[in-house]
C-alpha cells in the first residue's frame, strides 16, 4: 500500500485547546520516533486568510500526519505513548474525527 495521510480533526471542550495542545506537543517526539512516521503536526486556523478560509474555530485543531504504510498507522494507534495521550486528554475532548486518506 502507498503512503497514508491522516487528518485528525480534534475539538476540545470550550477553552481547553491550549491544554490539549500542550499534552499533544509533549508527545510529538515519541510519535516522530515511531517506525513509519513521516510527518506529525498539529495545526490551527491561520490568521488573516480572509474569505477563502473556512475556520474550525478556537477549540479545534487538526493533526496532519503521514505514514509510510497502513500497518505503521495501526501500530501508532496502539503505541503505549498514544494510549497515555488518549487517557490524559479524553475527558477534555468534545469530538474527534479521523480521516485516513491515500493518494489519488
Amino acid at each position: 500500500m502507498s503512503i497514508i495521510h491522516v487528518l485528525a480533526v480534534i475539538t476540545t471542550k470550550p477553552g481547553l485547546r491550549a491544554e490539549v495542545l500542550s499534552i499533544f506537543n509533549a508527545n510529538v517526539p515519541a510519535v516522530l520516533a515511531e517506525d513509519g512516521c513521516i510527518a506529525y503536526e498539529a495545526t490551527i486556523d491561520a490568521t488573516g486568510a480572509g474569505a477563502m478560509q473556512t475556520p474550525y474555530g478556537p477549540d479545534t485543531f487538526v493533526v496532519i500526519e503521514q505514514w509510510d504504510s497502513l500497518a505503521a498507522l495501526e501500530a501508532h494507534s496502539v503505541a503505549p505513548h498514544m494510549v497515555e495521550y488518549g487517557a490524559a486528554t479524553n475527558d477534555m475532548l468534545a469530538e474527534r474525527a479521523i480521516h485516513i486518506m491515500s493518494p489519488a
